[in-house]
């Protein structure tokens, strides 16, 4: 798709067309209501079968998984193959013919592409691994002392011989004795189940890891053939529907792919900086684990307006494990950083690539979340902002049928529309605009 292309796809497309004939009209209505009759037939007879249904479609996302990988991955690489193409095919054309150049520059694109993914995925490997396996060591060898400090301190505390005591002592030897019973005969069959749960855990990971490697080789070809994949679809747009529903389905795409890839990748450069500044601070204060709550943090920035707080609260706890009053502190700097974030460097490098309020920000978040989980707050805002916009556009279109404006804030307690359809806003001396006299005045006359 050219750069006119481009822009025409984005201006916002132009509804209705020249009518059809009265028997072409009489017979798409009789066709409508047989396509009624048969999808009222065919829905009722799939709630009969959802769960059948249901595990087919699992089945076939989960032969797929690779496949959907693939092209996540494809997308949020396919900046950086762009950006080599634009800089590259230029200069190879002068220096080799034009079909020849662009296949050059793809394959260095595809090659700069991989190798920015494998350097970041590798990068994090190293930084994050380690400091992991540190951090559990840690725990597994400080935390039964601190318990052992904290029932010492607890013994050690004077009380006096008053009835409230009493029943504290009471409550404390039953609690004991519940604890030992339940290591007695409980413990043992809690740790079978958890080492139940990793071991399947562990062959999810890997196999997760499995398709992501293959994930990478789909997204490979998808890089390399693209335009075919984008050519192919306009084509069986226009060939499916009318001009104008195809135009309508193309803009939508392309507004689509603009929201989703602004926000994205604007998302995905953000956490990175809040990932490098909390790391640079957390070193400056000396807080413990400093690399992996910076990496905690920086993952959970993704997720719009709740992702710091999913991080930062195990962030705090962990580093209170070690030290309470700094796991304070990292709660401080963390409500600081975000601060920054959310007034300062997430507006200057997302702008408003939604065209959401924060009020449907959250509300498409928590709707995301509550559907689809951890995926649905992460794309929930995108998605919503699609939805939006979809929404909007259909409604501009039956304002502009009606000649009246499209601006929310032309209705405001000020304007009206009458019952001829006119439109009137009033000034704030109360009086109406002269563009409305001249016409109100040329339909007392007859004009």
């Amino acid at each position: 798709m050219n750069k006119e292309e481009n822009t025409y796809y984005k201006n916002s497309p132009k509804f209705g067309r020249k009518g059809p004939s009265k028997l072409r009209q009489q017979f798409n209505r009789g066709m409508t209501y047989f396509l009624v009759i048969v999808a009222c037939i065919l829905v009722y007879f799939a709630m009969l079968r959802v769960e059948a249904i249901s595990n087919t479609l699992s089945k076939i996302l989960s032969i797929l998984k690779p496949v959907l990988y693939g092209c996540g991955i494809a997308y949020l690489l396919n900046p950086i193959v762009k950006s080599v193409d634009a800089y590259l095919v230029p200069v190879l054309e002068k220096h080799m013919k034009k079909e020849k150049a662009k296949k050059v520059s793809r394959s260095i694109g595809v090659i700069v592409a991989l190798l920015v993914l494998i350097t970041v995925v590798s990068t994090l490997i190293n930084m994050l691994i380690p400091e992991l396996i540190t951090s559990i060591r840690n725990l597994i060898f400080t935390l039964p002392a601190q318990i052992n400090q904290l029932v010492k301190e607890i013994n050690n505390i004077q009380l006096d011989d008053s009835t409230t005591t009493a029943v504290l002592k009471n409550a404390m030897n039953e609690a004991s004795a519940s604890l030992q019973k339940w290591m007695r005969t409980d413990l043992l069959d809690k740790v079978n189940e958890v080492m139940t749960h990793l071991t399947v855990g562990l062959y999810t990971l890997i196999m997760e890891m499995f398709h992501a490697v293959i994930g990478v080789i789909v997204s490979v070809y998808i890089l390399f053939g693209k335009e075919t994949f984008i050519n192919q679809s306009k084509k069986a747009a226009y060939a499916i529907f009318p001009a104008e529903r195809a135009n309508l389905l193309i803009h939508i795409a392309v507004k689509t792919n603009e929201i989703f890839g602004g926000f994205i990748i604007g998302k995905m450069i953000d956490s990175i900086i809040i990932g490098i500044l909390c790391f640079i601070g957390t070193s400056i204060l000396k807080m413990p684990y400093a690399m992996l709550v910076s990496v905690i943090v920086g993952v959970t920035n993704v997720i719009p307006f709740f992702g710091p707080y999913i991080g930062a609260i195990p962030s705090a706890v962990l580093i209170a494990l070690a030290d309470p009053m700094k796991g304070i502190y990292f709660l401080i700097f963390i409500l600081l950083l975000q601060q920054f974030d959310g007034n300062i460097l997430g507006p200057k490098i997302l702008g408003n690539s939604t065209g959401l309020s924060a009020f449907w920000v959250i509300v498409s978040i928590l709707l995301g979340g509550g559907l689809f989980g951890i995926l649905g707050m992460l794309f929930g805002v995108p998605t919503f902002a699609v939805v939006y916009y979809i929404i909007k556009l259909l409604l501009d279109n039956q304002l502009e049928k009606k000649k009246l404006p499209t601006d929310s804030d032309c209705y405001n307690g000020d304007s009206y529309v009458d019952n001829d359809g006119t439109y009137f806003q009033k000034r704030d001396d109360g009086a109406e605009t002269e563009e409305q006299k001249i016409e109100k005045n040329k339909e007392e006359k007859g004009e």
